[in-house]
């Protein structure tokens, strides 16, 4: 008999807390192993923040794919919430902008050696591009949800506030990433990558086991939890496969293809990873289904958790529990150091003369930051993604792709006038009073839009000038 409130460590017996305590050793392993092997004259920002552009193809897959899922519990919310409808606005959207990177920009991408998606747009666009795009990426890349996702998991297992579990948890993370770069970033994510995708393909082994398949799930959800739209309307979804897009321009993809070494590890390993993900998501959307059929009562949020805690035996159910903390701190991590270094080498690039100083301390700032945003936000998972993903989405994707497909073709003033101005009508729209179709119209779209109109028409002129100049040219 499953029940929607337990205490989880009235479930804990001697073999899961050193199942457990042996997976966290292992990660303190990996840790201080990755700092072995870097080499005696290895030094400097490269080496801390890209590993000296050394990541082979095992270490990119197992340090993307473990850095892509952090917000577990609000993975699962939506899925008890609104069924499947989590795999397309979490997942399948999400595919389609994978393989797009992948085939068509990664070799973009490696070509210019940048430090930073900002550095990026600075060699592209110019100066000005690069601090807004670095207000961007700072904005999208803080880890609000992940911060919210262990105090849970800290409040969960422990008991502990989620306040202080955020705030316990974060300085945990922030002191071993600033210590080791990313190579300390890397290395943890070997064995969270492992334990991680192992934890949740248990819960699912063991639900199939246990109560069967879809003939169980159908008979015991709503019907809505099987529609592709979940009741929430399909400008509401798509608008989810247009944010999805926002990886195009995501600063944790851009950070790991320039520490590649090189194009076609890059490419091979998102495409790993694209398939990776996919098996992930079956997992969890899965079991965050039996959770809904089985605890219906539950906190949304909560009830994958405390089913599977309650579905596995001993010791796998404490390999499980350091799997939830390996998806939450793999993630957190890698966006607190992504954010770190935006602060430290874009926006603070030539104010302080030590920026490997800067970059350290921006961390314990940042987290700062990042908890008290988590609290403003009130724990809403879906606020949180729609919200900051919405912004770098339509405010940056249309120049960058711009830039890449048209080189030269947007001047700096543009990029910066367009994410910026698109950023102002978002931020209007989204606060006025609206009725009728424009109440059904997110802001989003209108900046999107706007973006499009913008640079579009910056690169028809550009075009037309051009031609105009070849023109006047072949008649001298």
């Amino acid at each position: 008999m499953f029940t929607a409130q337990i205490n989880i460590l009235d479930f804990i017996n001697a073999a899961d807390i050193a199942v457990f305590a042996a997976v966290l050793a292992l990660t303190a392993g990996m840790v201080i192993y990755g700092q072995t092997l870097r080499k005696k004259n290895a030094g400097g920002l490269l080496d801390y923040m890209l590993m000296g552009r050394q990541l082979t193809l095992p270490l990119f897959v197992a340090t993307l794919a473990a850095s892509w899922y952090g917000g577990i519990f609000g993975v699962n919310e939506i899925t008890f919430n609104y069924g499947i409808h989590n795999f397309v606005i979490q997942g399948a959207f999400w595919y389609v902008a994978y393989i797009i990177f992948a085939l068509f920009l990664v070799n973009k991408v490696k070509r210019h050696q940048s430090m930073t998606l900002p550095d990026l747009a600075h060699k592209m666009f110019g100066p000005k591009s690069a601090k807004t795009s670095a207000v961007f990426t700072f904005f999208n890349i803080l880890p609000i949800s992940y911060v919210l996702s262990l105090g849970i998991f800290l409040n969960l297992v422990f008991g502990m506030p989620v306040v202080w579990g955020m705030i316990t948890g974060t300085l945990f993370v922030a002191l071993y990433s600033a210590w080791g770069g990313l190579r300390a970033v890397v290395f943890s994510d070997i064995v969270q990558f492992a334990v991680m995708c192992l934890a949740v393909f248990i819960v699912l082994i063991f639900s199939l086991a246990n109560f069967g398949g879809l003939e169980f799930l159908k008979a015991n959800l709503p019907a809505s939890h099987f529609s592709i739209t979940g009741g929430n309307g399909w400008l509401n979804t798509l608008i989810w496969g247009a944010i999805a897009l926002a990886t195009l321009v995501d600063p944790a993809f851009y950070q790991r293809c320039f520490a590649a070494k090189d194009v076609k590890t890059a490419r091979s390993g998102i495409l790993i990873c694209t398939l990776i993900w996919f098996c992930f998501d079956v997992c969890t959307t899965s079991g965050a289904l039996y959770a809904r059929a089985l605890l219906p009562d539950a906190l949304p949020a909560h009830a994958y958790f405390i089913y599977a805690v309650q579905l596995l035996p001993h010791g796998l159910r404490g390999f499980f529990i350091a799997g939830v903390l390996a998806v939450i701190l793999s993630t957190l991590d890698s966006f607190l150091f992504i954010a770190s270094n935006t602060v430290a080498y874009d926006l603070l690039k030539n104010k302080f003369k030590n920026k490997l100083l800067i970059n350290q301390i921006s961390f314990f700032i940042i987290s700062a930051l990042a908890i008290l945003l988590a609290v403003f936000f009130e724990g809403n998972f879906k606020k949180i993604w729609f919200t900051l993903g919405s912004y770098m989405s339509a405010c940056l994707l249309i120049p960058m792709l711009g830039g890449y497909i048209w080189p030269g073709k947007i001047k700096d003033g543009v990029f910066t006038f367009s994410a910026l101005f698109s950023a102002a009508l978002i931020t209007v729209w989204n606060i006025l009073p609206r009725s009728g179709l424009a109440g059904q119209i997110d802001g989003f779209y209108i900046g999107l839009a706007v973006s499009l109109i913008i640079i579009g028409s910056n690169i028809l002129k550009a075009k037309y000038e051009e031609n105009k100049l070849r023109a006047g040219n072949s008649r001298r």
